[in-house]
């Protein structure tokens, strides 16, 4: 049986990052402007520099192999749209990385935004730890696991 401890191993790499948007949005309210807008511009880097990076190499790479190891190319269209929601909320953090200053409904939106952002990357990879990994496991050799692993790594550095 192949396994895909690699890809397990990076989410689990991810998730500290994930746990500070949450702390994130639970102090919004308590940081100063200048503290927020730095806080911000961190969580604004590291999805655009890694987790984005990292759905770009799953769209190219894993939900394809999905695909052909379920038969449907379609298998995957929902986890493609959560990554179109991460996208976009990611944008939305980044026009409220410029502000010069918070204002209360900044500040809420800045919440609403990182925890959607916080609770919908995590059920995101519990369903592909959940579903798709054990799948793939289960159907391709462990050769072609690890190269589905270096095309990944190859995209995720485009």
């Amino acid at each position: 049986m192949a396994t895909l401890q690699s890809l397990r191993e990076e989410h689990r790499d991810l998730l500290p990052h994930l746990e500070r948007l949450r702390d994130l949005a639970d102090h919004t309210g308590d940081l100063e402007s200048d503290e927020l807008a730095r806080r911000i511009a961190e969580a604004h880097d590291f999805l655009t520099g890694h987790l984005l990076r990292h759905a770009r190499a799953e769209e190219r790479v894993l939900y394809p192999e999905v695909g052909r190891a379920m038969g449907a190319a379609e298998a995957t269209a929902t986890m493609s749209r959560d990554h179109a929601e991460v996208e976009r909320l990611t944008g939305e953090l980044g026009e409220l990385r410029d502000l010069p200053a918070y204002t209360a409904a900044h500040r809420r939106t800045l919440q609403r935004v990182l925890y959607g952002l916080y609770a919908l990357v995590g059920v995101h990879f519990a369903k592909e730890e959940e579903v798709y990994l054990p799948l793939l496991e289960e159907r391709l050799s462990q050769e072609d696991v690890d190269g589905m692993i270096a095309a990944m790594h190859r995209v995720a550095q485009e």
